[in-house]
This record gives C-alpha cells, structure tokens and sequence, in this order.
C-alpha cells in the first residue's frame, strides 16, 4: 500500500503521453489476427471498408496476417455517402492487394424509413450501422469468414459506436488502440496520408465529423482516457493534471453510460453456473 501511494505521489502534474510503438504493435496485432482466425479453422476475413483510418488499418493489419487473397473489404454505400470516401476505400484495396466488393445499401434503408419518416439522425445512423453489419455477417457465411472488428478504444470507452452495429465483430486486432495510436500505426503500415489526416466521420450524412459531434477532440480525449482508465488518475489527479472539472465529469459519464456496450446481455442467475458470470472460458478451451 505504501508503494503504491508513494507511486501517486509521483505522478507527473502534466498528463504523460501515451506510449506507442508501431513497429511492435504491428507485430502482435498481425499475429493475433492470424491466431485468432485459424485456431478456429478458418482462413479469412471481412472487414467494412468506409474509407476511414480504422476501417484502413484493420484490413492492411489483416491482409498482412493472412494474405490478400484471404481478406474481403465490402463498401456499403447510403445515397449521401461521400465520393471522397468511396475513393479512400478503393486506395486502401489497392495498398493490401485484398478484394473489394460494393453494396449499396440506400434502397433498403430508404424503405424502412418511408414508414418511420420521423427519424433523426441518430436513429438513421443506427440503422445504417446496424444494416451494414448484417451484409457482413451475410457474406461472412458465404464466404466462409470472421467478420473484422474496426472499432478503436476511444469509440468503445465513450460508447460512440451502434451496438450490434459497427460495434459488432468476431474478432477485434484496434480495440485496445485509442484513435492516436490508430493514426500513428496507420502512417507506420502504409495506409494513404489522406486518409489519415482527413477528419474522422462516420459519412452518415453531409458534413457529419465524429469531433463535431462530440464536443472534443479525439486527441483531447484521449489524453484523458489514457491517464483515467489505463493510469487509473482519481478526479483529484485529473484536475491536478489540468483537465477542466466539467471536461473530466462529461467523459466519466460517458464511459459510464455506455458500460452496457461492452458487455454481453445481462442473463439473470439462476444456475450453479451461468453464461457471462461463472462459464467463461477462452475461445480456445476445449482444444
């Protein structure tokens, strides 16, 4: 206990950096994608393309581990979707060598909301999130592969994601990555300086940016995050730090609210041994 106080006591006023090594990142995360697909007997991957850095590095991540040949990249354009980011896409294909496949999904989404035409933004965007994974999945059966994670820690700590959405994977090599990490690792395995210096959006509608609608900055944010949750600052720390109280209380309170993200349903315990709670095992137990 006493190193541990001595060890706060230690801590710098001004938030220390995050640590990233992309030659080494780019090593583990090639090799977990290729452990974690083939020890369940498979050898291929889909990932949803959108012409974003995440979407970018888990493919080349992914082409990488595999090899193109095992690694579909599916567009999954909306009517208002950007040429920009069609074109993003296609150059990403083009730096992995991996197939891409196009399906536009503005039909079905335009005759749902035909009936719902009271629907904001939020719900629009959900259900195009939500539309797009289930083309993933379907096509994850026909080809006989895992659909491809493309989430980054910063979306999932702040819930800003669509469960069963883009939230939604078999597997997840940037999930433990906060987005500046993803932008460091991007420049490090080739993915278009386009791409990654262009602001981040989710292109769900004309002139959507992830930082708009936020409020903040990934790095901004991330900054936080790090010394919060991997550093565990108390509130005390934080604001010694120099976060704002109000910044520091927003962020807490997203992290938070969104925890149901994060975890598998809650199943009510009835049993001596209940999924989620007391049979939990690793993907690869029974080998």
């Amino acid at each position: 206990m006493t190193a541990v106080i001595e060890a706060r006591s230690q801590r710098p006023t001004a938030p220390p950096p995050i640590p990233t090594n992309p030659p080494l990142l780019r090593r583990i995360l090639t090799a977990f994608i290729r452990d974690e697909v083939r020890k369940v007997g498979i050898d291929r991957v889909v990932v949803g393309l959108s012409g974003g850095v995440d979407s970018s590095v888990s493919a080349l991540l992914a082409a990488e581990a595999l090899g193109p040949d095992n690694v579909l990249g599916i567009k999954m354009p909306y009517k208002l979707s950007s040429a920009e980011s069609l074109a993003h896409a296609d150059a990403v294909a083009a730096v992995g060598g991996f197939q891409l496949m196009q399906v536009d999904i503005t039909p079905q989404i335009d005759a749902y909301f035909e009936r719902f035409s009271d629907a904001d933004n939020m719900r629009r965007g959900n259900k195009m999130a939500r539309e797009r994974m289930t083309i993933l999945y379907d096509h994850s059966a026909r080809w006989k592969a895992l659909v491809l994670g493309t989430s980054n820690k910063t979306e999932l700590l702040l819930g800003y994601g669509t469960l069963h959405g883009d939230m939604a994977s078999a597997l997840n090599p940037i999930g433990d990555l906060y987005k500046t990490q993803v932008w460091t690792l991007g420049a490090e395995i080739g993915v278009p300086r386009a791409i990654v210096e262009k602001k981040p959006s989710a292109d769900l509608w004309v002139g959507q940016t992830d930082e708009a609608e936020l409020g903040f900055s990934y790095r901004e944010v991330d900054a936080l995050l790090y010394v919060m949750v991997d550093l565990r600052y108390s509130r005390d720390e934080l604001l010694a730090a120099g976060f704002t109280e109000s910044f520091v209380k927003r962020v807490s309170d997203m992290v938070r609210n969104s925890q149901f993200k994060r975890r598998l349903p809650v199943i009510a315990k009835i049993s001596n041994r209940t999924i989620d709670r007391d049979f939990r095992y690793a993907r690869d137990w029974g080998r």
